[in-house]
């Protein structure tokens, strides 16, 4: 199993967020690549086949939170840690969490787990 420990989303990735389409791009494109330097940085190597995505948000502060919104939030990431393993993510199986502890400036723990196949 792997392990890693990213960002927390920019607000502007939020499907909440009311912020103009080129301001989302941008934040996207950064999270995305900022989740894919960590990811290599990490070393981290794709399981063969299909792979469970476990997320566990941590959040910034108490406020409530949807998982739904959440994993949105969270797929520029998910789309930089695929390219970092060099996969298509439709491998992924996502498990989501929401940590009720916090932690400055919020995070998003990974962990990444080869799947068995069905016979």
């Amino acid at each position: 199993m792997t392990e890693l420990t990213l960002p927390w989303p920019p607000a502007a990735c939020s499907p909440n967020a009311r912020v103009h389409w080129t301001r989302k791009s941008k934040a996207a494109k950064t999270y995305r690549y900022a989740c894919f330097l960590l990811a290599k940085q990490a070393g981290i190597q794709a399981p063969e086949g299909d792979a469970l995505l476990m997320l566990e948000f941590v959040p910034p502060d108490r406020r409530r939170r949807d998982d739904d919104n959440l994993l949105a939030m969270f797929k520029a990431g998910r789309d930089g840690l695929a390219d970092a393993l060099g996969i298509d993510d439709n491998v992924f199986a996502t498990q989501i969490r929401v940590s009720k502890e916090t932690i400055k400036g919020g995070a998003v723990r990974v962990r990444i787990q080869a799947q068995e196949q069905a016979a």
